[in-house]
């Protein structure tokens, strides 16, 4: 990274479906931490989100994707900055990001001892002091090109289908998250789970 992409501020709701074994616990990135992830290494806690609901289920039906199942979708307001937008390409290039960097193989890397290159790219923005990151899907049934999009909805003009990772929030400025839960249907805790 050349420099750092520019600093915008997210204001907005945000989606993450999960498994609902985890509903308690909605805002936590421990699962994150415990196994890595695409923008964040082992031990570094991050929250995963998407920008539509969609999105967030097509995320986390990864693994699944013609066999869904069970998830529990949960919407965020989240009001955050500083937050780097890494969809835009002309942002990439003058901060000097390979657009190839942010859809790299990152668990076939980490698996053979190496550093995915989305994890270095993490590390940086985390260090010039970005809370969390617009960043394109790469879950299957959307794809990278000049952008990225729907390849069900191919009569539909190109959009960027986007999420958002967190690195740092809490339920206070400068990041702050709120689970939108009004009528109070999430678990508390992991009763029901025993």
């Amino acid at each position: 990274m050349k420099h750092s992409p520019p600093a915008e501020r997210f204001t907005g709701l945000v989606h993450r479906a999960h498994n609902p074994r985890w509903s308690y616990a909605p805002t936590s990135g421990e699962g994150a931490a415990r196994h890595g992830g695409r923008f964040n290494r082992r031990g570094l806690p991050a929250l995963y989100t998407a920008l539509d609901p969609k999105t967030a289920w097509m995320e986390a039906q990864q693994g699944m994707p013609f066999k869904a199942q069970p998830l529990t979708l949960v919407a965020y307001a989240l009001d955050c900055a500083p937050v780097a937008d890494l969809t835009d390409p002309s942002a990439l290039a003058a901060a000097g990001i390979d657009a190839a960097d942010l859809a790299c193989p990152w668990e076939d890397l980490a698996s053979r001892g190496l550093e995915p290159p989305s994890w270095r790219l993490a590390d940086d923005l985390i260090a010039a002091g970005f809370h969390g990151a617009i960043v394109p899907s790469v879950a299957p049934g959307t794809r990278m090109d000049t952008g990225v999009e729907f390849a069900a909805e191919p009569e539909s003009p190109a959009r960027i289908v986007s999420n958002l990772v967190l690195w740092a929030w809490s339920d206070r400025p400068p990041c702050c998250i709120r689970v939108v839960d009004d009528f109070a249907r999430l678990p508390k805790d992991d009763r029901s789970w025993r």
